[in-house]
C-alpha cells in the first residue's frame, strides 16, 4: 500500500543575482494515512519551503511530491492548483478566511473551488468544530479561538487527504492552541494525514513523530 504522501530527494534552490541559497538538500518525507508529525527547526531551516512545496504552493528543483499517489510536483501551475485544491488542506498562521464571506461561506467557496461541492458537509464540519452558532459571522467577528476553528473548517472543506499547517498556532494562547491541537488529532483518526510546522513544543509533544530540519536537511 503506498504513503498517503511521499516527498523523495526534495531540492530546492532560491537565486537574487550572483547568490544562491540552499533551502531544502535531498529531504525524504512519507506519511501513511492518519499520520501526524510535526516539523520542527530553527528559522531559516527550510521548514516553510518543505511545506510550500508539499502543498504544490511552490516547485522542487529536484525530487517529487506525490499525494495518494498522484504526482503534484513537476506540473503547471494550473494543475497543482486544481490538485492542491481537490488533495490538500491548507493552514497558514493567518490569512485563511476572506474577510467579506461569512464563515460557511468560506467552507462553501473552498468547497466549489475543489470540485466537491456537498451542501451537507458545511455543516458537519461546523458542528464537529462548534462554530454553529458563528456560521453566518464574519472573520472580524470571531474571537481568535473561533477564527481558528473556522481556518481549520476551510482546510478541511474538501475533505483533503493531507492536511498541511505552518505555524497554526503561532499566535494562540496555551488554551487555545491546545484546542486547536486536539482538533487536528480528530482529523487523523479519519484518516487525514497532518503535518505540522511549528517551533511549539505543544505541537511536537502532540505529534506522532517529529522531523527537523537544520540547513536544509533532516537532521
Amino acid at each position: 500500500m503506498s504513503p498517503a504522501l511521499e516527498a523523495t530527494r526534495l531540492y530546492r534552490f532560491y537565486r537574487a543575482g550572483d547568490e544562491e541559497t540552499a533551502a531544502l538538500l535531498g529531504v525524504d518525507l512519507h506519511a501513511a494515512a492518519g499520520d501526524f508529525i510535526a516539523v520542527t527547526g530553527p528559522s531559516g531551516s527550510g521548514k516553510s519551503t518543505l511545506m510550500a512545496c508539499l502543498a504544490g504552493l511552490d516547485e522542487p528543483d529536484g525530487g517529487t511530491v506525490r499525494i495518494d499517489g498522484t504526482r503534484i510536483s513537476h506540473r503547471p501551475e494550473r494543475e497543482r492548483a486544481a490538485l492542491r485544491a481537490r488533495l490538500v488542506g491548507v493552514l497558514f498562521q493567518s490569512g485563511n478566511l476572506v474577510e467579506h464571506l461569512t464563515v460557511r461561506r468560506n467552507i462553501e467557496l473552498a468547497q466549489r473551488i475543489s470540485g466537491r461541492y456537498d451542501p451537507a458537509w458545511p455543516d458537519e464540519l461546523l458542528s464537529q468544530l462548534r462554530l454553529e452558532q458563528r456560521a453566518g459571522s464574519r472573520p472580524s467577528r470571531l474571537s481568535g479561538g473561533e477564527a481558528a476553528r473556522a481556518a481549520l473548517a476551510v482546510a478541511l472543506a474538501a475533505r483533503p487527504a493531507v492536511l498541511l499547517a505552518d505555524e497554526p498556532t503561532g499566535e494562540l494562547d496555551a488554551e487555545t492552541e491546545q484546542g486547536v491541537l486536539g482538533l487536528l488529532r480528530d482529523q487523523t483518526e479519519q484518516g487525514t494525514v497532518v503535518i505540522v510546522a511549528s517551533h511549539s513544543a505543544a505541537v511536537a509533544a502532540a505529534a506522532d513523530r517529529t522531523v527537523t530540519l537544520r540547513d536544509g536537511e533532516i537532521v
